[in-house]
């Protein structure tokens, strides 16, 4: 499954948040400058050629929903993110935001103890 792009993504965020919703619903919940219908109405299209999305017919119109969950997206596109920019060493991201300053002592020893506690299971 491929990675979906910045927009794919936001339309995809809309979904997992309404777990179901008509194009217009979607279109309603984009930030603005709202996308034009159609433009929505294609990229879902798409989405759901690449298998990210499914639908349900109500007549002549669909209702469109998320084919994977949040998290599972996270996990593939995490995994892909690590193995490429971070040779696929958790050590290297946390080291990375460590050094950017995005990662207080206070968290790292969070994380710490979390650990801590799955090895004690």
């Amino acid at each position: 499954m491929e990675k979906l792009t910045n927009k794919e993504e936001e339309i995809m965020h809309v979904l997992w948040q309404l777990k179901k919703g008509f194009v217009k619903e979607v279109v309603a919940e984009l930030p603005d400058p709202k996308p034009h219908y159609n433009t929505v109405s294609t990229m879902i299209r798409n989405m759901e050629e690449k298998g990210f999305i499914k639908h349900k017919v109500f007549g002549n119109t669909y209702q469109y929903y998320p084919n994977i969950s949040k998290e599972a997206y996270r996990k593939k596109f995490m995994q892909k993110t690590i193995q490429q920019y971070f040779e696929n060493s958790y050590k290297n991201v946390v080291s990375f935001f460590a050094k950017e300053e995005k990662i207080s002592v206070e968290e790292l020893k969070e994380i710490i103890s979390l650990i801590e506690k799955k090895d004690k299971v």
